[in-house]
């Protein structure tokens, strides 16, 4: 066997798929290689045996590699892990510019490379605003069902294992289950439900609607629905309006319609989670 031969031995072993066998038939294989390969002299067995050494230490290293790449390797993957142990909703922005409202002693874990691998595990309540990446659908893994989006807005919500609820407010989902082949596509003011093996799509009321409403109420709902006291001028207190609210609005959104048909400027306060109109 000349040089070119060896050499296109060797680039099939490397570029072959990466399978255990046992350790005798590994070593059955690489004597008929090494007798075809190297049919020299005595001298020559040490130099051999390093080069099967240093093959099946190729081999190794190549699948080892393989093995995290492919997430068989649990310690090659690193996760984030974000908990909610207090008794209010926390707010957390992930690496994509997603936004997610987790409900108390709620819990979500996802990979480092989340922008390219844009997948969530949930434990307990969440409210997802997700942004829009038609490269790299957005998915919610809970229980035994998995929500895919490319961006939209929806609650997920679990009771142990085989207890998971989806309300949809914006946008489509797919919803599937752990071991079916089944598939259900979910529109605005749907709920999905899983409980114990069974499923159901259903219709939910996303809205929150005033009718010839004084603003005082609607400051009340502000307050109760987002944690946010509003400061207004007390002759706008008794006005009424008429509104359709969805009911995981975004906060800024609500208070932009309020200062717009009042023509009122609004400042937000963080800090003490306070709405200025004036």
């Amino acid at each position: 066997m000349d040089e070119k031969d060896i050499e296109k031995k060797m680039q099939e072993a490397w570029n072959a798929p990466v399978t255990e066998q046992p350790q005798g038939k590994k070593e059955a294989l690489w004597q008929e290689f090494a007798r075809e390969a190297f049919p020299i002299k005595k001298k020559r067995r040490a130099w051999v045996y390093s080069a099967a050494a240093l093959i099946v230490l190729s081999l190794s290293i190549a699948a080892y590699f393989t093995l995290s790449s492919t997430g068989n390797s649990n310690s090659a993957q690193a996760y984030t892990i974000i908990e909610n142990p207090s008794a209010i909703i926390k707010k957390v922005m992930l690496p994509d510019s997603s936004v997610v409202e987790l409900e108390p002693h709620a819990e979500i874990r996802y990979a480092e490379n989340f922008k390219h691998n844009r997948k969530v595990t949930l434990s307990g309540e969440a409210f997802f605003s997700v942004q829009k990446d038609k490269q790299h659908p957005f998915s919610v893994a809970c229980g035994k069902t998995t929500t895919t989006v490319l961006g939209t807005c929806f609650t997920v919500s679990s009771a142990g294992h085989n207890s998971v609820r989806v309300n949809l407010y914006e946008g489509r989902v797919q919803m599937n289950v752990k071991d079916t082949q089944s598939s259900w596509i979910l529109s605005p003011g749907e709920q999905f439900v899983y409980k114990d093996g069974r499923v159901a799509v259903e219709a939910f009321n996303r809205f929150s609607d005033f009718d010839n409403t004084e603003l005082s109420t609607i400051i009340a709902y502000i307050k109760t629905t987002y944690g946010y006291s509003v400061e207004i001028p007390a002759e706008y207190l008794e006005k009424k309006i008429t509104l359709r609210l969805n009911k995981k609005e975004n906060l800024e959104n609500v208070v932009g319609i309020i200062a717009q048909m009042y023509e009122l400027k609004p400042t937000i306060d963080e800090k003490v989670k306070k709405i200025t109109l004036q």
